[in-house]
Order: structure tokens, then sequence, then C-alpha cells
């Protein structure tokens, strides 16, 4: 059988045996394919560094039929994380992103659209913004797959929240007005829904050079991060681990 070729970016990667890597790879062809690097522990002649998370490479992979996973026969780097100085900030930022396509994208399901996303924000963080490229990552995806409730009314009450306080829940879908806003629920500023609306309608590189502390936008990315584990039904391990970094 002839090889597939596709772009990719390198998700994660896992110790298989003594000298094999199991590869979780998100292709441009066919979504998120799992697969066999055999010896790649070992040789660096097919694989080099091609397979260190979020790098964008051209794979070229074997399909079996009965078989469910691909063998992956070699990779080349098209773009790497690793060109730049990897601060730790930024490889947590870098781990988010790829824990994100890992538990949302379903295996064998091609996205160009977020596969485009994800090329857009990961050029972002090769230089020195973070919480700008990671508030529009997670805005997009949630948008992407289908999660993303209005921002403009009331869930409950269809009231517009133009101009008005508005509120969510972590169980419940949507923003609240004030009057309908269940106990415990958190408000999502009218400056952060500004911010959504803008990124919505824009690219991530118009946002560059931009000053983005950790404070702004952060309880929009709250809100989509709990919109987010609602619907995988489990907590992000590294949104905690960005949660303790600092400004």
């Amino acid at each position: 059988m002839a090889l597939k070729e596709s772009e990719a970016i390198v998700l994660r990667t896992y110790p298989l045996r003594e000298s094999d890597l199991l590869v979780t790879l998100f292709t441009r062809m066919e979504g998120k394919v799992k697969g066999v690097a055999r010896a790649a522990m070992k040789s660096r002649r097919r694989f080099g560094g091609a397979l260190e998370p979020l790098t964008y490479v051209r794979a070229f992979y074997d399909d079996r039929e009965g078989q469910e996973l691909a063998r992956l026969d070699s990779c080349e780097v098209i773009e790497s994380p690793l060109a730049t100085e990897v601060s730790y900030a930024r490889a947590v930022a870098l781990a988010h992103v790829a824990e994100l396509l890992d538990e949302l994208m379903p295996d064998r399901e091609a996205s160009d659209a977020v596969f485009r996303l994800s090329l857009a924000v990961l050029q972002e963080l090769r230089g020195k913004a973070l919480w700008m490229p990671l508030t529009y990552f997670e805005l997009w995806m949630t948008r992407l797959m289908g999660f993303l409730p209005e921002f403009s009314e009331c869930v409950v009450c269809g009231r517009a929240l133009d101009g008005s306080r508005a509120f969510y829940h972590a169980l419940a879908d949507g923003l609240m007005c004030l009057d309908d806003k269940r106990v415990a629920s958190s408000e999502l500023s009218s400056e952060s829904r500004r911010i959504a609306a803008q990124m919505l309608r824009s690219r991530v590189s118009e946002f560059a050079g931009i000053d983005w502390p950790k404070a702004v936008g952060a309880d929009l990315r709250k809100f989509l991060l709990q919109i987010l584990e609602r619907h995988i039904e489990k907590k992000l391990v590294t949104a905690g681990m960005l949660e303790k970094i600092g400004s």
C-alpha cells in the first residue's frame, strides 16, 4: 500500500516497548491519527526532532487493514517550536493547545478550519505573546466545536445583554442577566464580551503587539474553559498549570 502524506501537528508521544513511540498527530488530511513510530527512540535519521509536541511536520504513514494504529514511516519538519527558546510559561501554553486538540478532535475527522486556527495560534506563541493567543484559541475552538453560546442575550429570558451585566455558571449553558443568574454564578465583564466579539471577526495576527497581561480576558478564559470541560467531561490538566503562571 502506498504511503499517505499529510501536513500534521504532533500532539503527543508515548514510549511503546523498548524503542518505539506511540504518536498522536493532528493531520490536515484525516484529522487526528494515532500511529506507531518504529525504533523512533533509536533512529534519528527518519524522525530527528520531528516528534516533539506541537512540531508542524509533513508526515508519511501507512494504514493497514484491520489495524487500529497507523505505521508512521517518517516526518519532515516544516516548523518547530524549539527553533526559539521555550520558557516554562510558553511550554505550558503549547501543551494547553495540544491537550485541547487531543481532547476535542475526534479520531479521523478532518477539519481544515481547526488546522488553520492551530497553525495561526502556534505562530503567535512563537513570540512573546501568551494570553492573547490562548484566549483566541479557546474562543475559536469553543465556537468551531459548536459549544459557544450567544453573547448578546440572556439564555433564560431572552433579554438583550448589550450594556447590561452578564453572568455564567459552571453547570449551565449560556449567559444570564442579573435577574436570572444562578447562585454561585460568575460575571463576564462587558469588556471581555467586547474582546470576544472582536476576536470572532478578526485574525489572531491582528492582535499581535497589543499589551495583553494575564488579567485581560481572564474571566472570558474561565467562561470558555468551563464550557469546554463540561463537554469533554473532565478537567484539563494544563488549565490548572496555566492558572499558576504569573502575569
